[in-house]
């Protein structure tokens, strides 16, 4: 394997790692919009939701930990989504790359093994 193709290698590999990060904070993110929502359902005793987002709180702290858990988990959904999906296309980039490195590399064996079959025809040919 050439040094090019190694690095290919390499940066793919390190692409679907960052992509299974991404998707793990994805994932965190998920964790995080539930709990806001379940810890705004349990302390309010009547929330005003916006979508999912509640915009009517008590005074209490407990009901901004809710509103905060909630922003912050869909922070971590979207950004782990975006992050997941970069990584991904980022990967099959450098796959494509790397598929293209191996055809160039085997179209110059090809090269140089037809290049030596006549040599060997040849001496077969004077013995």
């Amino acid at each position: 394997m050439s040094g090019f193709s190694y690095y290919l290698h390499e940066k793919a590999e390190e692409s679907r790692h960052n992509e299974s990060i991404g998707f793990l904070i994805a994932i965190l993110g998920s964790v995080f919009l539930v709990g806001g929502m379940l810890q705004t359902l349990v302390t309010v005793q009547r929330p005003q939701w916006f979508l999912i987002f509640p915009y009517q709180l008590g005074s209490s702290p407990y009901d901004f930990l809710g509103l905060a858990f909630t922003l912050i988990g869909v922070t971590l959904l979207l950004g782990g989504i975006v992050l997941g999906v970069y990584y991904a296309s980022q990967r099959s980039w450098y796959f494509n790359a790397l598929r293209e490195s191996y055809r160039l590399e085997e179209e110059k064996l090809r090269a140089q093994s037809q290049n030596k079959q006549p040599d060997f025809q040849q001496q077969e040919q004077l013995e």
